[in-house]
């Protein structure tokens, strides 16, 4: 048995509510506090997590709190003495502009969460932005890791994408464990990165709520990129796999003209991909089809059989469900094999996940 005290309380001032922004671009209203020693340590701050919960505590510049540290390490307001408060203090509202950037901020529905809808010129979401650019499902840039994008972007060589493409071998050298064989390696996978494709590309964009199989979708319906920047809602909700949510995301990313200034800026650096008419409208051999793959194929990777299956219109799923259709099994296929012949899914292999490729729509 164990016994737990109870968090130990203390009373102080709201100085100020600051809004910070995330790395995702959620914004964070902050109570700056009076400082007051609780716990063992002095608070100065208070996570006051969302604007609905910040109304439902009714916290307010100027107002007189009980503070603890939740779970003795998170420090959070417990509640306020509304007989002490300020006259006139104005209630709490989240900004509707990012206060970094000055990007909208929005609140979709059902969320509890505002955020900053600047993605690729937010400076509070650089490194994320650019990360995920650099990954190999995306526009993949070989050697661009998380150490040195931090070196980059702390050193203010780089401040939005186009940069990555304005590198020089001798700001690369100077950076901390950055050899000249190593900053010519990167340059030569940065010139490599510029051949990709639409899907790609459109991915390593970071949309919200824009996945792999989603930009996929986008590419096929669309063909080129101005058709889908340009796109309306109602015409985005034409393309499978794009619901409301999904269509108001994107609408909402390109309305922004940082955003799109991006763009034409990496259009601009030589980034291309090959380009289309808008995909006729024939049924593929898998649509309507969902598929996990599981255990090691004879030679296919995951990532190539999964190509595969999107190309055909299927979809492919992480898990088992009573929903999946095929689960394509290698060797060491594992738990999931398992489930798959408890529901009784069709379980197979690579060679029977090729013929339903290749076979004719239906």
């Amino acid at each position: 048995m164990a016994h737990k005290y109870p968090a130990q309380e203390q009373i102080t001032t709201v100085l100020a509510i600051d809004v910070q922004v995330g790395r995702t671009g959620k914004l964070t209203p902050v109570a700056k506090l009076a400082p007051v020693f609780v716990g063992g340590v002095t608070v100065t701050n208070a996570t006051l997590h969302n604007e609905d919960e910040a109304r439902r505590k009714d916290v307010r510049i100027g107002d007189t709190v009980i503070v603890r540290r939740a779970g003795d390490v998170i420090p959070e307001v417990v509640s306020v003495l509304a007989d002490k408060r300020v006259k006139d203090a104005p209630q709490f509202s989240m900004p509707r502009i990012c206060p970094v950037c000055g990007s909208d901020a929005v609140r979709e529905e059902g969320e509890a969460d505002y955020r900053c809808t600047g993605g690729l010129f937010c400076g509070a979401q650089r490194k994320e932005a650019i990360l995920h650019y650099a990954h190999r499902r995306a526009v993949e840039v070989e050697g661009l890791g998380d150490k040195l994008v931090e070196q980059m972007v702390d050193a203010n060589i780089i401040r939005t994408l186009p940069d990555l493409y304005k590198l020089g071998l001798t700001a690369l050298a100077g950076l901390e464990r950055m050899a000249d064989k190593s900053a010519q390696n990167l340059l030569q996978a940065l010139e490599k990165s510029k051949s990709t494709t639409l899907p790609r590309f459109l991915f390593g964009l970071g949309i919200r709520h824009v996945g792999e199989a989603t930009a996929k979708e986008l590419a096929r319906h669309f063909g080129k990129l101005d058709a889908i920047m340009d796109a309306t809602e109602a015409q985005l909700l034409a393309v499978s796999d794009v619901g409301p949510i999904v269509a108001q995301s994107i609408r909402t990313f390109f309305d922004q003209p940082h955003n799109r200034e991006v763009v034409e800026q990496l259009r601009a650096c030589g980034v291309h991909w090959p380009e289309a008419e808008p995909a006729a409208r024939t049924p593929q051999p898998l649509s309507g089809k969902t598929f996990v793959i599981t255990g090691t194929l004879p030679t296919l990777s995951r990532d190539e059989a999964k190509d595969r299956v999107e190309a055909a219109g299927g979809k492919v799923a992480g898990s088992v469900s009573k929903k999946t259709d095929y689960v394509v099994a290698g060797t060491e296929a594992g738990s999931k094999l398992t489930k798959a012949q408890e529901l009784g899914i069709t379980v197979i292999d690579e060679a029977g996940l090729l013929l339903l490729v290749e076979a004719p729509a239906s």
